[in-house]
């Protein structure tokens, strides 16, 4: 009896070794104590500890079943474990998961509050800067050598003036931040894009290079008409502007890219032209509040019925005739966009003679600009077309497949073969058989050549 005695007074400085947690040996020697004098219980082998608050807690008896805690400390480790939102009990959360910050804000009851004024009623920014280029963006830019070469006097990459530099892009920006100072109001942004759409007409530098200027110069332009929040007439004159831009590049790059789907500029490009698209058309629906109207409304709406052909945003295929019944019965009826819907539907019915026909008569420049991409995937689905009807031994020829599909016959020998067709040649004639296995349809096709479009078509 002395021995054991003498064991738990060892136990109780050993129990608990140093970070609270019995050791193995403790936890037999207990054990066998326990099965030898079973009449000793509640002994409390750990010392009380001071717990929250002041308050001495004692710990769970190791040879009693019950915790040492009565019902109303329960409940009260409850509650506090409840308030503090059950952190511990839940799993680990990591350094730094889970803890709650100091916010930077004053909070909602302390905050100062006007009666009747929001932060959607606060005034927007009126643009002060009289330059292309802020002053102050201009010497920054002077000093780190950061000027395109459209924007350098002489050469110099570092120096500059305000009839050549024009303000960049800046993609994080703040309008609690931007000072009056820094933005253009609409009469320099008016000149802004006069002098962009003017840089296109260069022939001095590469396309790309131009057209990476302007691309970055009149999303900065956008950017202003944002902050300042600028709806009317010339705000969407400067938005069609940007559109045209956009519209021309998407011909350009399309012509100068071996493979117009991978490049990511034609992909930057038509993805700045939905923007804008959807931009233009919510300012439209702004505008006509006030029963306003603009020219050009009709053929940009069609725009963006063209950018369907191929099926190249094909999210927005299936939502195609509920946007139609939310446009104004006057853009419906129109001109460019009874043009616009019949050629996606003779695109998609496989009417192709019709198809072209249609864009050498009706299209107008833009919208020649904007298909003329499309143009080679249509034809290669022609060929498809041709390849799967007819007879075997009744050959295709490339003279009269070429004026269906206005394209030179070389032109269309070429296309042929990147289709897999064989060509055969029966006297001076050349063509194609019918059922051929090998045909296929290309990924990506080349738009370096290959459209030519007569206007001089017979009607």
């Amino acid at each position: 009896m002395i021995i054991f005695f003498g064991a738990s007074k060892v136990l109780r400085a050993r129990w608990y070794n140093g970070a609270g947690v019995p050791s193995l040996a403790s936890m037999w020697t207990l054990t066998l104590f326990r099965i030898a004098f079973p009449s000793v219980t509640n002994y409390r082998t750990a010392p009380e500890a001071p717990g929250r608050g002041g308050h001495r807690t004692h710990a769970r008896s190791p040879f009693s079943s019950q915790p040492s805690m009565d019902r109303r400390d329960v409940a009260s480790n409850r509650g506090r474990n409840f308030a503090r939102g059950n952190g511990r009990g839940r799993g680990w959360r990591g350094r730094g998961e889970g803890r709650v910050y100091p916010s930077t804000q004053p909070p909602p009851s302390t905050a100062p509050v006007t009666p009747g004024v929001t932060a959607s009623d606060a005034p927007p920014i009126v643009g002060t800067c009289p330059d292309m280029c802020p002053a102050m963006e201009r010497a920054q830019r002077e000093r780190l050598r950061d000027l395109v070469v459209f924007e350098r006097v002489g050469s110099d990459r570092m120096r500059t003036s305000p009839t050549l530099a024009v303000k960049k892009f800046c993609r994080t920006i703040s309008s609690t931040s931007v000072q009056a100072s820094d933005i253009r109001p609409l009469p320099v942004l008016r000149e802004t894009m006069d002098y962009l759409l003017h840089l296109l007409k260069s022939s001095e530098y590469s396309f790309e290079l131009v057209h990476d200027f302007v691309f970055d110069r009149t999303r900065s332009v956008r950017q202003d008409l944002s902050i300042q929040n600028l709806v009317g007439d010339q705000a969407i004159h400067i938005y069609e502007d940007v559109i045209k831009f956009h519209i021309l590049s998407h011909q350009r790059l399309a012509r100068s890219c071996k493979d117009s789907d991978a490049s990511s500029l034609c992909y930057l490009n038509t993805e700045q032209l939905m923007k804008c698209l959807l931009s233009l058309f919510d300012m439209y629906h702004i505008v006509h509040k006030n029963d306003s109207h603009s020219t050009r409304e009709a053929e940009y709406y069609s725009f963006f019925v063209l950018l369907h052909l191929g099926c190249k945003i094909p999210k927005m295929a299936d939502s195609l005739s509920l946007w139609y019944s939310q446009l104004p019965a006057s853009v419906v009826r129109s001109k460019e966009m009874i043009f616009a819907r019949t050629i996606l539907r003779c695109y998609h019915l496989g009417n192709f003679k019709r198809f072209f026909c249609m864009i050498a008569a009706d299209a107008s420049d833009l919208q020649l600009c904007l298909v003329e991409p499309f143009l080679n995937e249509v034809r290669a689905r022609a060929l498809m077309y041709f390849n799967h009807s007819g007879y075997k031994l009744q050959h295709h020829p490339l003279t009269h497949l070429s004026e269906i599909l206005m394209i030179k016959e070389l032109e269309l020998e070429n296309l042929c073969s990147i289709c897999g067709l064989e060509i055969s040649e029966s006297g001076d004639t050349k063509g194609f058989a019918p059922k051929q296995t090998t045909f296929s349809l290309p990924t990506s096709i080349s738009q370096n050549s290959g459209i030519y479009i007569s206007r001089e078509i017979e009607r």
